[in-house]
């Protein structure tokens, strides 16, 4: 099973990831994650996403997009994964698609949506931000960081949509019954 997850900030993805993973025992393949092993692993795609980083400078999108599919090549992604945080808009789920393609394998098999209103993030993640003592979770910055991924998102939401592959869950209630409708639609 090959399935991107899709939510905003404080939607659940990270919790309900982890969970799919256990169950279906697949890997979950975060951007940052990639990165971060690419970079530690010190391959090519991984030195150039390190000197751009060492000098705090955002990582090209074609370099997430390399290691993305130095990632999805791996063996432990060959019976199936679970991205996070990639695609984030629709050229980048036209690459990913293109990817699948060069290394075999079909395409996207579903896109879940992890639907929460809006104020329900806001207030989640500002709990989130003083238990954690993060004090740049300010509800404005919140705010922004909702209305950037709904710009972004809405397009991709149309897209797997359009190919018969999005499903959306609510993303409301115990972590339990989420977790049960996301298998109830996959």
């Amino acid at each position: 099973m090959r399935i991107v997850l899709l939510g905003a900030p404080g939607s659940g993805k990270g919790t309900q990831g982890e969970k799919l993973v256990a169950h279906l025992g697949i890997p979950k393949i975060s951007t940052g994650d990639a990165l971060r092993a690419a970079v530690a692993a010190g391959t090519e795609l991984g030195k150039k996403a390190k000197a751009t980083m060492d000098a705090g400078q955002l990582v090209a999108n074609e370099i997430v997009i390399g290691i993305v599919e130095e990632r999805l090549a791996q063996p432990d992604a060959q019976k199936g994964f679970i991205l996070d945080g990639f695609p984030r808009n629709t050229a980048q789920a036209e690459v990913l698609e293109g990817i699948l393609k060069r290394l075999g394998k079909d395409g996207i098999s579903k896109a879940v949506h992890l639907h929460v209103d809006d104020e329900e993030i806001v207030t989640r993640l500002l709990l989130r931000a003083e238990k954690e003592g993060r004090a740049d979770d300010k509800e404005d910055v919140i705010r922004h960081r909702i209305g950037v991924y709904n710009a972004e998102t809405k397009p991709l939401l149309d897209f797997y949509g359009k190919q018969g592959k999005l499903v959306t869950v609510e993303g409301v209630g115990s972590l339990e019954d989420i977790f049960s409708r996301i298998l109830g639609v996959l």
